[in-house]
């Protein structure tokens, strides 16, 4: 099989078997990037043409051009991503993460009873703290796998047609899913399988950021560099506007086809980076098909995701694509007084209106308690016209919770959040 455009480096996809070059994950930026960002990014006249390696000149509009163009779809490769957004590490983790990914049970003994342990979801939270190491390969828009290897335990997801397995390593779990009982054709498969795990890749990431990105925003190439073998420019996106706590996103754009390679996230603050998703090595040519197909190993609790969908759809009473997502929302939504956003590009803030009563305080007569005193110990107290309330911190996000319940939160400074809640009264 011929290959083009290799790369360095290995590695393994699991016990039993060899090793085998990869694909990355590709989801093309649209074309249409280019020349919305052209139009509406504040481009600054900055070249890549100095460091290492030594590349010809480009501009900031060429090289999103060039990313909006790049069409490869047969890649494969090792990802790594390091997250640190200054979240407390807590106990029982993995737990939470599996309850977040819209599960009905819980993990008993290490054994998943739902199959909630290997749903794409429950994987989301692990990789907001810490670092991981993701395997990942695709071949054209119908194949994708990736791989979450954490110590001992392997996470895997793999789409082939209409066919999308799920597996647990952890609780030898797998979900088994197919395109039947969708609208009716039982070819049809959801646009954003293998699951949200895809927009950990840098691809992805870097997508969003020139999405968001508008006359808010300055873009430039700052010189290039080598990722996984691969010789790169670096794109530099910052915020213009003074409250953000991005610092910046530096891009690392592959010189010859145009993929993100490496996103990096650095706060204001300073600092590592909060976000940092890169490949370790990276391979364009059609991965073995081997990697797309995949069987239970023998004493695997097998799940029919199919049924166990229908089945959450009948209990709710309604049918649909995405239901459970969009009913989680609308329940969230209206129990908490509606959703809201204000301001714009890297200083909006999401508002979601209060009930009355806010969190609890360790403080006074009739206080919380030990909860209230443990909230004291996290959040600032905070007050404005709006009255009071507490600012709980992380290095990138920051959200304020008044007394009376409103919650204001973005990837702000603490102003900038008492300014919302004063302009909202």
């Amino acid at each position: 099989m011929p290959r083009n455009e290799p790369t360095e480096g290995t590695d393994e996809w699991g016990e039993g078997r060899s090793p085998k070059r990869r694909k990355a994950v590709r989801y093309a930026v649209p074309v249409a990037v280019a020349g919305v960002a052209a139009a509406t990014i504040g481009l600054v006249p900055a070249f890549a043409g100095s460091g290492s390696p030594d590349l010809p000149k480009i501009s900031a509009q060429d090289l999103i051009a060039k990313i909006a163009s790049s069409d490869v779809q047969q890649l494969s490769g090792t990802v790594r991503v390091t997250t640190d957004l200054g979240l407390p590490s807590l106990p029982g983790m993995g737990g939470a993460a599996g309850s977040f990914g819209g599960g009905r049970g819980g993990e008993q003994g290490g054994k998943s009873d739902d199959g909630a342990s290997a749903a794409p979801q429950s994987k989301l939270m692990e990789l907001a703290s810490g670092a991981h190491t993701l395997r990942v390969a695709a071949d054209g828009p119908d194949k994708q796998r990736v791989s979450i290897v954490d110590k001992a335990a392997e996470y895997s997801l793999v789409h082939n047609g209409k066919e999308v397995w799920a597996y647990d390593s952890g609780s030898n779990t797998a979900v088994h899913s197919t395109g039947a009982g969708r609208h009716g054709d039982r070819h049809h498969v959801p646009k954003d399988l293998p699951g949200d795990l895809k927009n950990a890749t840098p691809q992805d990431l870097a997508k969003q950021a020139l999405k968001a990105a508008g006359d808010t925003t300055s873009v430039t190439v700052d010189g290039t560099a080598k990722v996984a073998g691969r010789d790169a420019y670096q794109l530099l996106i910052k915020p213009k506007q003074a409250a953000s706590t991005v610092g910046s996103i530096r891009v690392a754009v592959d010189a010859a086809n145009g993929t993100p390679l490496k996103f990096t996230l650095t706060p204001k603050s300073g600092g590592p980076a909060a976000v940092d998703v890169g490949y370790t090595n990276v391979d364009f040519a059609k991965p073995d098909a081997g990697l797309f197909s995949f069987t239970p190993p023998k004493g695997a609790k097998v799940v029919d995701g199919d049924k166990e969908r229908a089945k959450a759809e009948r209990e709710h009473g309604k049918q649909g694509k995405d239901f459970g997502a969009r009913k989680g929302a609308e329940d969230f939504k209206k129990g908490l007084g509606g959703l809201n956003v204000v301001g714009k590009g890297w200083t909006s803030i999401a508002t979601i209106k209060g009930t009355g009563s806010g969190l609890p305080s360790g403080k006074g007569p009739g206080a919380g308690g030990d909860a209230g005193k443990f909230l004291d110990s996290l959040g600032d107290k905070v007050s404005g016209s709006f009255g009071s309330g507490r600012v709980f911190s992380t290095r990138l996000v920051n959200a304020l919770i008044t007394d009376n319940g409103t919650v204001y939160v973005g990837a702000v400074d603490k102003q900038a959040l008492i300014d919302a809640a004063d302009a909202a009264k």
